[in-house]
This record gives structure tokens, C-alpha cells and sequence, in this order.
């Protein structure tokens, strides 16, 4: 298998979302975002499924050499993503910072850190989203340094939609993104969020995030220039999908405990197909999410 194949194979085993939006791009920049969707994979599972710290410490480290390699011309990375990723960095303007600040973003998650304030968290869907997001228009394309401001948007509202969707599976993890004054202030105790306590207080928190983060949707397209809107289909697409989870989640009123917000393989496509159609039939109208 070659690191094409790998990457390719990496991406479509996931079952992500992302997946889906990648369908409509043409090929070299699919190859590409498959390349880049793989390198988040393996940093993300890392951080997902080794309990043992100082062996996530040393894969990351793995990582973090890897991704020097990709970015040295007198260095040589061995990792089928690695490699592959060398392939995209050779045609396509990637930064070597954003991923550094992914890697970071995993690091936090191994060491276990508590997110204590709303900083903070804005700081960790920088690190584990917006810088994903700058990822993706470098390969899509763009031409206003805007579409920065609105790739960082638009990655915080996904990543806040993400932790809405995963807080139960999180919370019995030990893992918990919202903020701890927030908790504090909402009077919603660590074990609530564990076992799915729906009081008034997880309620009014779970739905303060979830306005928030349908507020960063729509505050992330005020910043999306018109002149990329093109280049930046996939992007919304992508955001279609993620918007679609948000809506779930709104009507069963944040319950994910009992009514897991999901949607079929089918249902993304078409979310996806719209959005694309959309754009290039009505380019000039206000984006549509739902």
C-alpha cells in the first residue's frame, strides 16, 4: 500500500463527516485534504485512545518529528501520512506552525488539563479546529486574507458543535470541554455531565453552548469573502454537515444521553450535494445552513 492508498484508506474507514465534503473537490485537492484529514486521524486517536501518558507523550513526539521532517528539505519522513504530506507541502502553501499547534491541542487532551474558562476553551478550538480549518483553505484556495478570520470561525463552531455532540461519551472519559466556571456558574456538578443528570442546570449550559456555537456559524459567514465563496465550497459543506449535528442536538433539547444526534451516510451526501449546488447555482445569495 502506498501513502496515497493509506491516507485514502485512513480517511473513508472513519466514517467522518469530512469525508463527504472532500467527494465534489477535484482530484488533486482530495488527495490532498485525505492527506491532511489522515495526519488529524492519527494525532486525534492518539490522544483518543491511549490512556498510558508518557506513551501518547512519545507518539506525539513521534508526530511532532515527522511533521519537522515534512518541512526540512534535508530531513525525511518514513510514515506513510508523513510522506504523502511531503507530496502536499511540495504544491500547496501548508504552514509548519498550524501543525505544531494541532499537536499541541492532542497534548492538552493527553495531559488532561481542565479547560477553565471561556479563554480557554476559544484557545483549544483554535488549537484542535481554526488551525484545521487555515489547513483546508490553503489547499482549497483563496485570495482575501479575511478567509483566515473566517476558517478560525468557522473551525470554533464545528469544534463546539463536536463537544456538544461527544459530552456524554467524553464526560465518562473524564474528559469535560466546558469550561469549569461555567459549570460553576450553571451549578452543574462533573457527575451530572457523567450520568446524564438533565437537570435545569445542565439544560441552560448545554443550550448556552449550543447558541453559542450556532452564533459562531453565522458570525463566521459575515467573514467569509464573496470573492473566495467559490474556492471555499467545500468548507461549507463541511459546515453544513457539522450545522445539520447542531440542529439534532437543538431538538432533542441537548439530550445526547438518550438520543444520540446522528446522521446516516445518505443524509450527509445530500447535506453536502445542496450545499455545493446551492453555491454554484445561487452564488450570490446569503449562505443557507439549513
Amino acid at each position: 500500500m502506498n501513502p496515497r492508498q493509506y491516507c485514502e484508506q485512513r480517511t473513508r474507514g472513519s466514517g467522518s463527516s469530512f469525508f463527504y465534503a472532500f467527494l465534489f473537490l477535484p482530484e488533486q485537492k482530495r488527495r490532498a485534504m485525505m492527506a491532511l484529514y489522515a495526519f488529524c486521524r492519527e494525532v486525534d486517536d492518539i490522544a483518543d485512545e491511549i490512556r498510558d501518558r508518557d506513551i501518547a507523550r512519545s507518539k506525539l513526539a513521534f508526530w511532532q518529528q515527522e511533521i519537522d521532517a515534512v518541512f526540512d528539505s534535508q530531513q525525511q519522513a518514513t510514515h506513510p501520512v508523513g510522506l504523502e504530506l511531503s507530496w502536499v507541502k511540495s504544491i500547496f502553501p501548508l504552514e509548519q506552525s498550524h501543525f505544531n499547534a494541532l499537536i499541541l491541542g492532542m497534548l492538552t487532551d493527553v495531559e488532561g488539563k481542565p479547560i477553565a474558562n471561556d479563554e480557554a476553551l476559544e484557545e483549544y478550538c483554535y488549537r484542535v479546529a481554526g488551525v484545521v480549518g487555515l489547513m483546508t483553505i490553503a489547499i482549497f484556495g483563496y485570495h482575501n486574507p479575511q478567509s483566515r478570520d473566517f476558517a478560525i470561525a468557522w473551525g470554533r463552531a464545528l469544534q463546539l458543535t463536536n463537544i456538544l455532540r461527544d459530552v456524554a461519551e467524553d464526560a465518562k472519559s473524564g474528559r469535560i470541554y466546558l469550561p469549569q466556571q461555567s459549570r460553576l456558574r450553571f451549578g452543574v456538578a462533573d457527575q451530572d455531565l457523567v450520568d446524564g443528570n438533565l437537570t435545569d442546570g445542565v439544560n441552560a449550559l448545554l443550550t448556552h453552548y449550543g447558541d453559542l456555537a450556532n452564533t459562531t456559524y453565522h458570525h463566521a459567514l459575515e467573514l467569509l469573502p464573496t470573492e473566495d465563496r467559490a474556492s471555499l465550497r467545500a468548507s461549507l459543506a463541511m459546515g453544513a454537515i457539522y450545522y445539520a449535528h447542531l440542529q439534532r442536538l437543538r431538538q432533542s433539547h441537548f439530550d445526547v444521553w438518550n438520543h444520540p444526534a446522528t446522521l446516516s451516510p445518505l443524509h450527509k451526501i445530500w447535506l453536502t450535494w445542496r450545499m455545493w449546488r446551492r453555491e454554484k447555482v445561487h452564488p450570490n445569495r446569503p449562505v443557507r445552513m439549513a
